[in-house]
């Protein structure tokens, strides 16, 4: 299966030549430290978000990716800007004038433990809205990649994801949502009655098994099943509304996808774990990108967890994200250590 064109809103002539992915969200400055932060020490600037760690991991994987949000007029939002560019990403951005470029200081505790503090309530990239996101659509897209978090951010956010995923799946665009529940931003019942909708217009879903129950509640008396019970029951559901994938993200187990034709799993590749952060958006990078190539499921799973295995041996969202030349390099060490 190939992502499709778009076929543009009444009245409008698609570009030709549309973004291979098209994903609008919050990029924020993370404030990195290798230790615990009341211990002061160097801090290392870095650009975060979900949305623009897989517009980056897709376009250096060989495909146009495109990002729509807003940043200050801060220095922070300055670099951002010139981060995005400088990785490939086509913007959408605008610069708000009165709001500021969200913060995130990020403290490394183990490999694979790090906990994070935001300071992003009110910011420029909470204010992305409905005619940001049309304008940015208007230009076709083979794939619109939603998440989770943006809905978070505000309402004006919310009803721009709801539009943009509505818009996208009559238009034929595939959509693809990754859950990312982010338990600072809201409850699980409120992520629930935004995400369970907005999944219906979704081709993909993305999420991790302790996520399902976020976009595919369980039936009304429906008694609490085993995990790997619940994650098929969930899975089931989802397809039955139309979902055409439903993609489950293990970290150091691999990962399952589920389709009408039936259920693949796939180990993790074994690597040295140095940063876990950002795993999760590498692996949905590897995965879309692959779609993009009009790979079959089981090379689309495979290429994810590849991405995957990259990030967490790297440091950084993103800085480890494989180009599409690297990405046979973990195969090769893979079977030099079999033999």
């Amino acid at each position: 299966m190939t992502a499709g064109a778009a076929t543009g809103p009444a009245g409008h002539t698609p570009d030709p030549h549309p973004v291979g992915l098209l994903t609008f969200g919050e990029a924020m400055v993370s404030l990195r430290s290798a230790g615990p932060l009341a211990n002061g020490g160097v801090l290392n600037m870095q650009v975060a978000g979900a949305e623009s760690n897989v517009a980056i991991g897709v376009a250096r994987l060989g495909h146009t990716a495109a990002w729509a949000g807003a940043v200050g007029a801060d220095p922070h939002g300055e670099f951002i800007v010139k981060q995005l560019r400088g990785e490939g990403v086509q913007l959408h951005h605008r610069v708000h004038p009165d709001r500021s470029t969200g913060v995130m200081f990020l403290e490394q505790r183990t490999a694979d433990l790090s906990r994070a503090f935001y300071y992003r309530a009110g910011s420029a990239g909470s204010t992305i809205s409905r005619s940001q996101v049309a304008s940015a659509l208007d230009g076709g897209a083979r794939i619109l990649h939603l998440t989770g978090i943006t809905p978070a951010l505000s309402a004006e956010a919310r009803d721009a994801v709801e539009y943009a995923a509505e818009r996208a799946a009559a238009e034929g665009v595939p959509v693809s949502l990754d859950v990312n529940y982010r338990s600072k931003l809201w409850s699980r019942d409120q992520a629930r009655a935004v995400l369970g909708p907005l999944a219906r217009h979704a081709a993909i879903v993305i999420a991790s098994d302790d996520e399902l129950d976020l976009v595919a509640p369980p039936r009304e008396g429906s008694r609490p099943a085993a995990p790997a019970t619940a994650e098929s029951h969930a899975a089931a559901c989802l397809l039955e509304l139309g979902v055409r994938e439903v993609v489950v993200k293990r970290g150091a187990a691999g990962a399952a996808v589920h389709t009408a034709e039936g259920h693949l799993e796939a180990p993790a590749i074994a690597v040295t774990p140095v940063d876990t952060v950002g795993a999760g958006d590498a692996f949905t990078a590897g995965y879309l990108s692959a779609l993009l190539d009009g790979e079959d499921v089981p090379a689309r799973l495979h290429r994810g967890i590849l991405a995957g295995a990259f990030a967490v041996s790297t440091r950084g969202d993103w800085e480890g994200l494989p180009r599409r030349e690297e990405l046979a390099l973990l195969d090769a060490a893979r079977g030099s250590t079999q033999r």
